[in-house]
């Protein structure tokens, strides 16, 4: 897993499940939408797009160009978090069905969600896009990229995360929410 080549795989195959995620994400937000869906927070939505974008293509940019030495148990540890975080993700994606998407929408009247990772984590899907923004780019060294990436991103999940509590606070509590 040490070469670059097999670095170059790796990046592909999460940039082909990125695309997924978006076919899955569109189906979806129209699913929210048809049935009165409310979309908040798109201000900051085209730079979550450039900043991951861009984040898969520095990890390639730094390695061809760094070409570090990499420990075969840093790319192996790093990878096995890598495996973790896109399964964190895809239970997410299962949990939410048909409510998952990229953006921020609600449906009014639908209560949040309480199952799955949820039961454990407010915001289990942000969990997974850190574990794999450090994660990912060291699988190959490229310890730059995983800094920028980790403080640019902190940044766009404080916006997101306020955007999206605020969201999340206009739909109907339920029991659980009450006794937590």
């Amino acid at each position: 897993m040490t070469t670059l080549t097999a670095f170059v795989v790796v990046v592909l195959l999460v940039g082909v499940e990125r695309l997924v995620e978006l076919v899955v994400s569109k189906r979806n937000a129209a699913w929210s939408l048809s049935r009165g869906g409310v979309e908040t927070g798109r201000g900051h939505y085209p730079f979550m797009v450039v900043l991951h974008t861009g984040f898969l293509v520095a990890m390639l940019v730094e390695a061809f160009v760094r070409r570090p030495e990499v420990p075969a148990a840093l790319a192996w540890s790093m990878l096995a978090v890598v495996v973790a975080a896109q399964a964190l993700r895809w239970w997410c994606i299962a949990t939410l069905g048909s409510r998952w998407n990229t953006r921020v929408i609600v449906v009014p009247g639908l209560a949040p969600v309480r199952s799955g990772p949820y039961r454990w984590l407010s915001h289990p899907n942000y969990v997974a896009v850190v574990a794999e923004g450090v994660a990912l780019p060291l699988v190959h060294a490229s310890w730059v990229t995983a800094l920028v990436f980790t403080i640019a991103n902190a940044g766009l999940l404080a916006v997101r995360l306020r955007a999206e509590n605020a969201a999340l606070a206009t739909l109907p509590r339920t029991p659980a929410d009450a006794r937590a």
